[in-house]
């Protein structure tokens, strides 16, 4: 089934959303496909999906981590209509267990496993992309990761706003959009040559760099931890460095997640979300200190 759709982008998206339709005799998943196919239309509005004999070819890695996110759905898809077979990975099980008994958390450790396994299997293919290519892929896993913690540790993720984690992440809501469609956060074209790191974080929307500076990055130890132990996955904790993105990223150019932009917006905002269980290496704290 995936191999059939593997080099037509449309297809691929009609695959995934059909995961969600097919619930004959069973509770509905259907609204659960909203930030699902959020993430994948971001994904081929930037061509990154693209067969590799187009006039843009896509990315080897985009590709093959949406792949295995297909193949471990639609796996756990007939493992629960009773076909012979086996879990191939651990992510597989979360699907099943999110389709035996369907939650917005189940549905962020099942999404969120596979997209982890593909991030570790892939690394190899992570490598050979354009040195831009690689920073966005550390910002996708910092996103998706936040908002996992949104519903799963919301005192974590937002601190005294705890309450509105849910409103904020739920996957079947609009408001999980921000954080998974990325469409206002990052490019949308690939590749990204003739382009600079400056010039992706200038174009970033006012709300996403807000985000990202003043509540994602300085509990960036915090939600990798969290998110390890979710997973049951703790290799997730060897893509970061004293508190800074390290899948594809260079640590060395690791200014690229500060800002001396919005110093008050991003102080106040740091402040309404801070959050007692953050616990974080010391260099990142005495940054988050010193802005």
């Amino acid at each position: 089934m995936v191999a059939a759709v593997r080099d037509d982008p449309a297809r691929r998206l009609e695959l995934a959303a059909r995961f969600y339709d097919r619930r004959i005799g069973r509770v509905s998943i259907r609204a659960y496909r909203r930030a699902e196919m959020a993430f994948m239309r971001w994904q081929i509005s930037r061509g990154v999906l693209a067969a590799p004999t187009a006039d843009r070819p896509g990315s080897p890695w985009w590709r093959a981590v949406n792949e295995g996110l297909l193949l471990d759905a639609w796996q756990a898809e007939l493992l629960v209509s009773d076909q012979p077979g086996t879990v191939s990975r651990p992510s597989v099980a979360c699907w099943v267990r999110f389709l035996r008994r369907p939650s917005a958390e189940a549905w962020y450790r099942a999404h969120n496993a596979s997209i982890v396994a593909g991030y570790l299997a892939h690394r190899d293919l992570a490598q050979q992309e354009h040195p831009l290519e690689r920073f966005v892929m550390d910002v996708a896993l910092v996103r998706v990761l936040y908002a996992h913690s949104l519903l799963t540790a919301p005192r974590l993720a937002l601190g005294r706003l705890a309450p509105a984690g849910r409103l904020l992440a739920d996957p079947r809501w609009r408001g999980a959009d921000v954080f998974l469609s990325l469409h206002d956060i990052l490019p949308d074209r690939y590749p990204l040559d003739g382009v600079t790191v400056q010039e992706i974080l200038e174009a970033e929307n006012y709300l996403g760099r807000l985000v990202d500076y003043a509540v994602i990055l300085p509990r960036a130890h915090a939600l990798y931890a969290h998110a390890a132990s979710e997973l049951n996955e703790p290799q997730l904790l060897d893509m970061l460095r004293d508190g800074w993105p390290v899948y594809a990223w260079p640590y060395d150019e690791r200014h690229v997640w500060t800002t001396t932009k919005a110093p008050l917006a991003i102080r106040t905002l740091r402040k309404l979300t801070r959050s007692t269980e953050i616990d974080q290496p010391e260099e990142t704290q005495q940054a988050e200190d010193d802005a």
